[in-house]
């Protein structure tokens, strides 16, 4: 990480997780078998696949192999994801955890800087969540910000055709995007087909 990274991702991530515990709380039973903008989940994949990033952070953060936390968890309730992140939130309260070098799929980074990719993959599958639910999909733009910055500088347009970068290319955002989406956007979604133009 590079003296302009953003020092502590913790309150983002808190910000972050807290707005996803909500749009799950909000999900129907009857939404469940809902497409989403990743075409391979529907909203229970996708949900269950959130789970399972607060199951790596506090893996994580005590130190195991992230690589082999599974891509789903079991469950896809708010009540679950919320108690994870309630954990995860007191593991990463030791301030050595974020200078300390971690093993990621994206190589070996300070834990902040693997905490900082959490919270952009909270962000956007929440963005993801709140789209195919019909529930608004901006978050609090005062820390959205920072976390777009952060992703435009460590997930930059040009290294998109690197078969190890999980990422499609940049997608230009609409005139009337806010952060949330716009950090989507930089990850490779579409908005277009998802969102509604304002009058």
């Amino acid at each position: 990480m590079t003296s302009t990274t953003p020092a502590d991702p913790r309150p983002a991530y808190g910000a972050a997780t807290t707005w996803v515990t909500g749009l799950l709380a909000a999900v129907s039973d009857d939404q469940l078998t809902s497409p989403t903008p990743c075409e391979e989940f529907d909203v229970r994949t996708l949900a269950a696949h959130v789970i399972a990033t607060a199951q790596r952070a506090i893996v994580l953060a005590e130190g195991g192999d992230v690589l082999a936390v599974p891509r789903f968890a079991e469950t896809h309730d708010a009540e679950s994801y919320a108690a994870l992140v309630a954990r995860a939130v007191e593991l990463w309260s030791d301030d050595a955890k974020l200078g300390a070098m971690v093993r990621v799929p994206w190589g070996e980074v300070p834990g902040a800087g693997a905490l900082w990719g959490y919270v952009s993959e909270t962000l956007v599958h929440g963005w993801d969540l709140a789209v195919a639910t019909g529930q608004p999909a901006e978050a609090d733009p005062e820390f959205v910000g920072s976390v777009l910055a952060v992703a435009q500088q460590f997930i930059p347009a040009e290294i998109r055709g690197d078969a190890e970068v999980p990422f499609g290319p940049v997608v230009e955002p609409r005139p009337e995007a806010g952060p949330t989406e716009r950090l989507a956007n930089w990850t490779g979604r579409d908005a277009t087909t998802w969102v509604r133009p304002t009058a």
